[in-house]
Protein backbone atom coordinates (compact mmCIF):
# COMPACT_ATOMS: atom_id res chain seq x y z
CA UNK A 1 0.00 0.00 0.00
CA UNK A 2 2.67 2.86 -1.01
CA UNK A 3 1.66 6.38 -0.44
CA UNK A 4 3.04 8.46 -3.78
CA UNK A 5 3.40 11.76 -3.43
CA UNK A 6 3.03 14.96 -6.07
CA UNK A 7 4.99 18.07 -4.90
CA UNK A 8 6.27 20.86 -6.15
CA UNK A 9 5.78 24.55 -4.67
CA UNK A 10 4.77 26.53 -7.62
CA UNK A 11 2.21 26.04 -9.44
CA UNK A 12 1.62 25.12 -12.85
CA UNK A 13 4.25 22.55 -13.35
CA UNK A 14 2.28 19.68 -14.22
CA UNK A 15 1.82 18.14 -10.80
CA UNK A 16 -1.94 17.55 -11.43
CA UNK A 17 -1.77 16.02 -14.61
CA UNK A 18 1.16 13.41 -13.81
CA UNK A 19 -0.94 12.24 -10.66
CA UNK A 20 -4.11 11.52 -12.05
CA UNK A 21 -2.13 9.93 -15.32
CA UNK A 22 -0.21 8.10 -12.87
CA UNK A 23 -3.52 6.77 -10.86
CA UNK A 24 -5.81 5.94 -14.07
CA UNK A 25 -2.77 3.71 -15.40
CA UNK A 26 -2.14 2.11 -11.78
CA UNK A 27 -6.40 1.51 -11.89
CA UNK A 28 -5.91 0.11 -15.27
CA UNK A 29 -3.30 -2.58 -14.42
CA UNK A 30 -5.77 -3.67 -11.92
CA UNK A 31 -4.67 -2.02 -8.78
CA UNK A 32 -7.02 0.35 -6.47
CA UNK A 33 -6.67 3.88 -6.19
CA UNK A 34 -7.11 6.32 -3.80
CA UNK A 35 -6.66 9.79 -4.67
CA UNK A 36 -6.21 11.69 -1.65
CA UNK A 37 -7.50 15.70 -3.17
CA UNK A 38 -5.25 18.28 -1.15
CA UNK A 39 -5.19 20.80 -4.15
CA UNK A 40 -7.42 23.73 -3.33
CA UNK A 41 -8.15 23.84 -7.21
CA UNK A 42 -9.40 20.21 -6.69
CA UNK A 43 -9.27 19.62 -10.21
CA UNK A 44 -9.40 16.04 -9.43
CA UNK A 45 -11.98 15.84 -7.34
CA UNK A 46 -14.09 17.62 -10.62
CA UNK A 47 -12.70 15.08 -12.81
CA UNK A 48 -14.51 12.52 -10.47
CA UNK A 49 -17.58 13.96 -10.38
CA UNK A 50 -18.09 14.37 -14.55
CA UNK A 51 -16.73 10.60 -14.46
CA UNK A 52 -19.15 8.53 -12.50
CA UNK A 53 -17.72 5.72 -11.41
CA UNK A 54 -14.12 4.71 -13.00
CA UNK A 55 -13.21 1.36 -12.04
CA UNK A 56 -10.55 0.71 -8.91
CA UNK A 57 -10.32 4.53 -8.42
CA UNK A 58 -11.74 6.71 -5.38
CA UNK A 59 -11.28 10.04 -4.96
CA UNK A 60 -11.12 12.01 -1.69
CA UNK A 61 -11.66 15.63 -1.27
CA UNK A 62 -11.24 18.49 0.94
CA UNK A 63 -8.14 16.19 2.31
CA UNK A 64 -6.66 18.59 5.04
CA UNK A 65 -3.22 18.65 7.83
CA UNK A 66 -5.64 17.38 10.36
CA UNK A 67 -7.44 14.72 8.03
CA UNK A 68 -4.72 12.99 5.98
CA UNK A 69 -3.29 10.65 8.26
CA UNK A 70 -6.75 9.36 9.00
CA UNK A 71 -7.67 8.93 5.30
CA UNK A 72 -4.55 7.41 4.86
CA UNK A 73 -5.64 4.91 7.95
CA UNK A 74 -9.15 4.40 7.35
CA UNK A 75 -8.94 3.60 3.68
CA UNK A 76 -5.52 0.70 4.00
CA UNK A 77 -7.97 -2.20 3.86
CA UNK A 78 -8.99 -1.04 0.35
CA UNK A 79 -6.29 0.40 -1.57
CA UNK A 80 -3.02 -0.52 -3.42
CA UNK A 81 -2.03 2.46 -4.15
CA UNK A 82 -2.59 6.00 -2.49
CA UNK A 83 -1.99 8.93 -4.79
CA UNK A 84 -1.31 12.70 -3.03
CA UNK A 85 -2.25 15.92 -5.08
CA UNK A 86 -0.57 18.49 -3.25
CA UNK A 87 -1.13 22.79 -3.56
CA UNK A 88 1.56 24.16 -5.13
CA UNK A 89 2.46 25.92 -1.96
CA UNK A 90 5.03 25.36 0.73
CA UNK A 91 3.17 24.28 3.78
CA UNK A 92 2.59 22.32 6.64
CA UNK A 93 0.69 19.88 4.59
CA UNK A 94 2.92 19.56 2.32
CA UNK A 95 5.80 18.48 5.01
CA UNK A 96 3.15 15.90 6.74
CA UNK A 97 2.14 14.40 3.19
CA UNK A 98 5.91 13.56 2.31
CA UNK A 99 6.70 12.84 5.89
CA UNK A 100 3.52 9.73 5.57
CA UNK A 101 5.29 9.07 1.88
CA UNK A 102 6.75 6.18 0.44
CA UNK A 103 7.61 7.95 -2.67
CA UNK A 104 7.59 11.34 -3.53
CA UNK A 105 7.63 12.74 -7.50
CA UNK A 106 8.31 15.88 -8.48
CA UNK A 107 7.29 17.25 -11.46
CA UNK A 108 9.11 19.86 -13.18
CA UNK A 109 8.42 21.68 -16.63
CA UNK A 110 11.48 23.17 -18.48
CA UNK A 111 11.97 26.22 -16.96
CA UNK A 112 13.70 27.87 -14.32
CA UNK A 113 10.61 28.62 -11.96
CA UNK A 114 9.83 25.06 -11.64
CA UNK A 115 12.89 24.01 -11.22
CA UNK A 116 13.15 26.42 -7.58
CA UNK A 117 10.03 24.56 -6.69
CA UNK A 118 11.26 21.59 -6.74
CA UNK A 119 14.72 21.91 -5.14
CA UNK A 120 12.43 23.27 -2.45
CA UNK A 121 10.88 20.17 -2.33
CA UNK A 122 14.39 18.50 -2.00
CA UNK A 123 15.64 20.76 0.68
CA UNK A 124 12.48 19.78 2.47
CA UNK A 125 13.44 16.06 1.62
CA UNK A 126 16.94 16.80 2.54
CA UNK A 127 16.21 18.78 5.96
CA UNK A 128 13.84 15.07 7.04
CA UNK A 129 16.60 13.25 6.15
CA UNK A 130 19.21 15.41 8.19
CA UNK A 131 17.03 16.13 10.99
CA UNK A 132 14.89 13.20 11.46
CA UNK A 133 17.03 10.78 10.21
CA UNK A 134 13.93 10.01 7.44
CA UNK A 135 14.97 9.10 4.28
CA UNK A 136 12.05 8.90 1.67
CA UNK A 137 13.08 7.87 -1.97
CA UNK A 138 12.13 10.34 -5.05
CA UNK A 139 12.14 11.31 -8.25
CA UNK A 140 11.89 13.87 -10.80
CA UNK A 141 9.00 13.64 -13.60
CA UNK A 142 9.62 16.19 -16.52
CA UNK A 143 6.04 17.10 -17.40
CA UNK A 144 4.73 19.32 -20.77
CA UNK A 145 7.85 18.23 -23.09
CA UNK A 146 7.81 19.57 -26.30
CA UNK A 147 7.88 15.69 -28.26
CA UNK A 148 9.72 17.27 -31.10
CA UNK A 149 11.93 20.17 -29.77
CA UNK A 150 14.44 20.35 -26.88
CA UNK A 151 14.70 23.84 -25.27
CA UNK A 152 17.79 25.53 -24.14
CA UNK A 153 15.27 26.19 -20.52
CA UNK A 154 14.98 22.27 -20.69
CA UNK A 155 18.16 21.69 -21.11
CA UNK A 156 19.80 23.63 -18.55
CA UNK A 157 17.01 22.08 -16.09
CA UNK A 158 18.27 18.14 -17.09
CA UNK A 159 21.71 19.64 -16.37
CA UNK A 160 21.12 21.08 -13.05
CA UNK A 161 19.58 17.85 -11.89
CA UNK A 162 22.56 15.80 -13.23
CA UNK A 163 25.06 17.86 -11.68
CA UNK A 164 23.01 17.11 -8.36
CA UNK A 165 22.47 13.68 -8.68
CA UNK A 166 18.86 13.97 -8.74
CA UNK A 167 17.03 11.04 -9.65
CA UNK A 168 14.89 11.68 -13.05
CA UNK A 169 12.27 9.24 -14.31
CA UNK A 170 13.42 7.70 -18.21
CA UNK A 171 9.72 8.68 -19.41
CA UNK A 172 8.77 12.14 -19.28
CA UNK A 173 4.72 13.18 -19.66
CA UNK A 174 4.88 14.57 -23.31
CA UNK A 175 2.67 17.80 -23.93
CA UNK A 176 -0.52 16.23 -25.21
CA UNK A 177 -3.98 17.43 -26.26
CA UNK A 178 -5.71 14.31 -24.63
CA UNK A 179 -3.85 15.29 -21.11
CA UNK A 180 -5.86 18.46 -20.81
CA UNK A 181 -8.86 17.47 -22.63
CA UNK A 182 -9.22 14.55 -19.60
CA UNK A 183 -10.18 17.55 -17.20
CA UNK A 184 -13.06 18.45 -19.32
CA UNK A 185 -15.00 15.33 -20.37
CA UNK A 186 -13.64 13.20 -17.39
CA UNK A 187 -13.28 8.87 -17.92
CA UNK A 188 -10.02 7.91 -19.24
CA UNK A 189 -7.99 8.26 -21.97
CA UNK A 190 -9.50 4.31 -23.08
CA UNK A 191 -12.64 5.84 -23.27
CA UNK A 192 -12.18 9.33 -24.92
CA UNK A 193 -12.86 9.46 -28.55
CA UNK A 194 -9.78 9.22 -30.55
CA UNK A 195 -11.57 11.49 -33.63
CA UNK A 196 -12.15 14.19 -31.48
CA UNK A 197 -8.66 13.90 -29.32
CA UNK A 198 -5.62 14.56 -31.36
CA UNK A 199 -2.83 11.89 -30.90
CA UNK A 200 -4.25 10.02 -28.34
CA UNK A 201 -2.75 6.62 -29.09
CA UNK A 202 0.70 8.52 -28.45
CA UNK A 203 -1.21 9.79 -25.31
CA UNK A 204 -1.96 6.47 -24.10
CA UNK A 205 1.48 4.99 -24.95
CA UNK A 206 3.13 7.95 -22.84
CA UNK A 207 0.78 7.27 -20.35
CA UNK A 208 1.49 3.51 -20.02
CA UNK A 209 5.04 3.77 -20.25
CA UNK A 210 4.96 6.09 -17.23
CA UNK A 211 3.24 3.99 -15.33
CA UNK A 212 5.01 0.78 -16.00
CA UNK A 213 8.45 3.14 -14.77
CA UNK A 214 6.49 3.84 -11.96
CA UNK A 215 5.18 0.91 -11.00
CA UNK A 216 8.64 -0.75 -10.67
CA UNK A 217 10.01 1.89 -9.04
CA UNK A 218 6.86 1.86 -6.05
CA UNK A 219 5.98 -1.73 -6.10
CA UNK A 220 3.14 -3.08 -4.03
CA UNK A 221 4.97 -4.22 -1.20
CA UNK A 222 5.09 -3.24 2.45
CA UNK A 223 5.35 0.10 2.88
CA UNK A 224 7.71 2.44 5.19
CA UNK A 225 4.79 3.26 7.79
CA UNK A 226 4.31 -0.57 7.78
CA UNK A 227 7.38 -1.43 8.42
CA UNK A 228 8.72 0.60 11.14
CA UNK A 229 5.07 -0.38 12.69
CA UNK A 230 6.10 -3.65 12.55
Amino acid sequence: MPVITFANTKGGAGKTTAALILATELARSGARVTILDADPQHWISHWHDISGKVPNIEVISYVTMASIQTHINDNRAKTDYFIIDLAGARNTLMATAIGLSDHVMIPIQGCAMDAKGGAQVLELLGYLEEKAGIRINHSVVLTRVNSLVTTRALQVVKQLLSERAVPVLDTPIIERAAFRDIFDCGGTLQTMDPARVSNLDKACQNARAFGDEVRQLVPLRLTRSMRRAA
